[in-house]
């Protein structure tokens, strides 16, 4: 079950990341993570992300890490907002990071690191208001508790 990939330790490590990249921003990540993908890794990430209710942000400035560990299939997606500003070229820069840590097997850092570095490029562009509430969950989605 994808939901026994991380220690509580590790899950810990990650939500903690996730609300550190979001500290000086106003965009929203989430981490989602499934043992299989049986299609395209963008398109089901792009299912995902809707379904986790991401495209509602204020400022459409939400970004996925989709993650398919049997598969080894990867997926950074940012919505509309973000994209236009930092591109693909970002996304795949972070994705590289990943895969090397990952070849490494350092999940947990590789990971952290990521979602900081996504949470810089946001602050950039997004930075945190004065009201800065936040719009999504912090914690980790997986496989089963998303459905078609």
């Amino acid at each position: 079950m994808a939901e026994n990939l991380f220690s509580e330790k590790e899950k810990r490590e990650l939500t903690d990341a996730i609300a550190e990249a979001e500290s000086h921003t106003s965009g929203e990540i989430r981490l989602h993570i499934e043992r299989f993908c049986r299609e395209d890794v963008m398109d089901h990430a792009a299912f995902i992300f809707e379904k986790l209710e991401m495209h509602k942000t204020e400022r459409r400035n939400a970004v996925l890490f989709y993650i398919s560990f049997e598969d080894h299939k990867l997926a950074i997606l940012g919505d509309a907002g973000i994209h236009e500003k930092v591109g693909d070229n970002f996304w795949e820069e972070i994705k590289n990071d990943l895969v090397e840590a990952f070849k490494k097997g350092e999940y947990v850092a590789g990971l952290s690191k990521g979602l900081i570095k996504a949470g810089k490029a946001l602050s950039t562009y997004f930075p945190k208001g004065e009201d800065n509430p936040n719009e999504l969950s912090n914690e980790i989605s997986f496989g089963k508790s998303v459905k078609k």
